[in-house]
This record gives C-alpha cells, structure tokens and sequence, in this order.
C-alpha cells in the first residue's frame, strides 16, 4: 500500500507553489463495483475562494505528475499500482478536513462518521456544526441535541448541501463571463 504520510509530502508543496492550499490526500482502490484500480484523489483550493477552476486543476495535476515521474527517476516510487490521479476543488458540500474548515463552516450541516461511537452507540451524527474549541468538536445532532467528541474522533465530515449553504457560499469564477454574453448577442 502506498505511504499517504510520504506522498502528501510530496504533494502540499507543490500545491503551495501555485498558491493553492491542500484540503485532502486519498489514495483508494475503485469507487465503481468491480473497479480495481486505484485513485489517488487530491483536493485544493484557492484561499481567495475555496474552489479551483478547471485550469488549476489540470496545472495542478501536471506539477504532481512531473514531479513524481522526477522522484521515481531518483529511485522513489510513491506508488507502485496503477493509478488514475483525479485533481479536483472540493464543492460545495466539502469534506472538512483541516481544523480552520470546522471554523469557517459552523453553523452549517454536517455529516460525521466516527471511529468510536458517542451518545450511546452511534457512530454517524447529523446536525449543525457549532464549532470547535480546541480540539473538541461540538454539534447540534438531529436525534440528541447537542454532542461533543474530539476532532480525533472523525473519521469523516462532511457539509450537507442545504438552501443555506448554497446562500453562504462565494461564487463560483466567473473571468470571461462578459466575453461568453456578448458571444451569445452576436
């Protein structure tokens, strides 16, 4: 299996070196029934905006790919298996991977997944994030009020798509927008 700590190494500074900031590394096998092949997924974002353009995407990609075909010149393979590299922004309903997401999103709908379970013997919770104070997460859970867990706890969270989250949410890019519109009047 590839050694995800090591190949995010390698990862984030590339990101940073574009101006991007990593949200998350995952390295899986298939996704589709059947599908055996593995991904390593990335995801960034500009801080300006939370998104990545399609544009960044594959400049992203193409930095990763050449500076891993550099290392294995070197002698490092990261990865051995065949793999696809999926280079994308994380949407609107994100994943929150990153302490300052917790911040920057409470208040909104989210989705956890828990190693070990709270509030009796639930591991999956749904309600609205309030926050995190140090390293303990607290949210208004939908079945029991409010809970608390520590951050090291999650094995996933995720925003829900909600009418307030779409509210809240920046825009997406829109450079070339009036080129596009005046295209369309001719």
């Amino acid at each position: 299996m590839a050694d995800i700590a090591r190949i995010t190494e390698v990862i984030e500074p590339e990101v940073k070196a574009l101006g991007f900031d990593l949200v998350r590394v995952r390295y899986f096998k298939g996704g589709e029934i059947g599908d055996e092949e593995h991904t390593l997924q990335i995801m960034a974002e500009r801080p300006e905006t939370g998104q990545l353009v399609i544009e960044d995407c594959a400049a992203l990609s193409r930095r990763v790919s050449d500076r891993f075909d550099e290392l294995e010149e070197a002698g490092e393979n990261l990865i051995v298996d065949a793999y696809r590299l999926e280079v994308s922004s994380p949407g609107i309903d994100r994943p929150l991977t990153r302490a300052k997401d917790y911040l920057a999103w409470a208040g909104h709908e989210t989705r956890f997944t828990l190693f070990e379970p709270v509030d009796g013997n639930r591991k999956s919770l749904t309600g609205d994030l309030v926050g995190l104070e140090g390293d303990i997460v607290t949210l208004d859970d939908r079945k029991s009020g409010r809970v608390t867990f520590p951050l090291s706890n999650v094995q996933y969270a995720k925003l829900v798509l909600t009418d307030r989250l779409i509210a809240s949410t920046r825009p997406l890019e829109t450079d070339g927008v009036d080129e596009i519109l005046e295209e369309q009047e001719d």
